[in-house]
């Protein structure tokens, strides 16, 4: 007897290799019919900003193409949630419905409630981990809690038996005899209707192969160096995969193979050749989700109760120029820039650029979140939660508040030559690397040979950093006392 038809409903999982909900599908039998549903009302008020939408778009096409090319087709339609696949379920005679787990907060909420409704109406219904190494859920404390700090996550992590090897893609995804309605990607209004993503697009290139492309680059220009390389925003020492790990256009367990296969191990029995670096930093990538799972309230409130009464100041102006990239600090404003451009920033720069936000300008954590949330193409709710407190001091295994960065240290250690801050702020290209990550305090003559007018073609520091970390100081000081 052949078996009724399975609704795969694809969410951030965007692949077709090691993907478990499809591959549970196509072992159940029967047509398998594809699904992605529009929905970002159910995700408010963290609902995908404008570069993730622009990246969702680029995804959805890439993902339509790799099955038509298996002999199926991706179903798009927009609507609640619930609504949606009961129709869906109406039109095709679907039985089962299969989807890889997602674990934001109002996701989450969503997702149960979604589940019991339809196993009520008799709908067979499997969930999978397609997102992470570990269930959020699987590593706990010695008494069962949740962690709170990295090292002992990431000992616990290590801890655990091995992930199950990654599933090839499958070479054909069986279709039903008649296919549903479905809307054109182009109906979603994900892309600007203004030109604004062309630093974007010439960036990256969204989709599986693109994800396959970046994961080679690690491998192939990286992680060998990238110990040291991954601070160093002026060369491409960072792997760039975040947005592909975040459409889930690749999956960590193919990332953590691929990675500990090339890498090999030294004789001390660790992995070398930097593998053992960059594999620390996808942990951390499960620690941002085991701690937005098990303390949902942080995308909005600090972790720790005492920043609630922290005496964050207002400021549109400067909240604008922070944005803008014309903070007059030029390692700062690089960063800025390069996000707008590029939909992207370097790791060590988002710290440089956030601290700068929460500590010289003692503005609101939150802001900065949220701007981050609308124009980073990697946008994840748990990276950027654990980031932003982590630099702002109020969150788990925070940075202490007193380590505040100066951006002009910073510039120096990390982008001594300057590359780094001419190739985004070229109104100072020409300026001696001794000078580009303070160019205020060049002479005269230096400033009108690079053409550089301070406070004319580049701003004045918007405020003093030596001034901002003493007040910076005592506003914590003053919250500490007052626990």
């Amino acid at each position: 007897m052949t078996r009724s038809a399975t609704i795969v409903w694809f969410r951030l999982d965007l692949r077709l290799e090691d993907n478990p909900a499809l591959t549970a599908a196509l072992e159940r039998g029967g047509a398998v019919i594809p699904v992605f549903i529009w929905a970002p009302s159910d995700e408010e008020p963290w609902a995908p900003g404008a570069a993730s939408n622009w990246w969702l778009a680029q995804s959805l096409r890439r993902l339509a193409e790799s099955l038509e090319a298996k002999g199926s087709r991706l179903v798009v339609r927009r609507g609640g949630v619930l609504e949606t696949l009961r129709a869906l379920i109406r039109d095709t005679g679907a039985s089962a419905i299969h989807w890889n787990r997602r674990y934001e907060p109002r996701v989450v909420e969503r997702d149960g409630i979604v589940e019991q409704a339809l196993r009520r109406d008799g709908v067979e219904v499997g969930t999978f981990n397609a997102a992470l190494l570990f269930e959020p859920r699987e590593i706990a404390t010695k008494v069962g809690g949740p962690f709170k700090v990295f090292t002992p996550f990431y000992n616990a992590c290590l801890r655990m038996p091995p992930s199950a090897k990654p599933r090839r893609a499958p070479r054909d995804v069986p279709a039903p005899s008649r296919w549903p309605r479905s809307d054109a990607v182009a109906s979603l209004g994900l892309e600007p209707k203004v030109e604004w993503a062309a630093g974007i697009r010439a960036s990256w290139t969204p989709g599986e192969k693109g994800a396959a492309r970046a994961l080679k680059h690690l491998l192939d220009d990286v992680v060998e160096g990238y110990p040291a390389g991954r601070d160093r925003p002026g060369i491409e020492g960072t792997s760039r995969l975040s947005p592909h790990l975040h459409f889930g256009e690749i999956g960590p367990r193919a990332v953590w193979s691929t990675v500990k296969a090339y890498a090999g191990v030294d004789a001390r029995g660790a992995l070398a050749r930097g593998g053992e670096a960059f594999l620390r930093q996808l942990v951390w990538r499960e620690f941002a989700h085991h701690l937005l799972f098990h303390f949902p309230h942080t995308s909005d409130r600090p972790l720790r109760p005492e920043f609630e009464r922290f005496p964050w100041r207002r400021d549109a102006k400067a909240l604008s120029a922070w944005q803008k990239g014309r903070t007059g600090y030029p390692m700062v404003d690089a960063g800025m820039r390069q996000l707008w451009t590029t939909g992207w920033m370097h790791n060590r720069v988002r710290m440089i650029a956030a601290s700068f936000l929460v500590k010289d300008l003692l503005l609101p954590w939150q802001e900065g979140a949220r701007w981050f949330w609308d124009t980073l193409v990697d946008a994840d709710l748990a990276n950027n939660t654990m980031g932003w407190q982590w630099t702002a001091g109020c969150g788990a295994d925070a940075a202490p508040y007193f380590r505040v960065f100066n951006p002009v240290a910073q510039g120096e250690r990390y982008d001594p030559e300057g590359e780094y801050v001419r190739r985004h702020v070229p109104e100072l290209s020409a300026l001696p690397a001794r000078f580009v990550h303070a160019p205020w305090r060049a002479p005269a003559g230096t400033l009108y040979a690079a053409a550089v007018g301070i406070g004319e073609s580049y701003p004045r520091p918007i405020v003093d950093h030596g001034a901002a970390r003493t007040a910076a100081l005592a506003a914590y000081g003053r919250i500490k006392k007052n626990r």
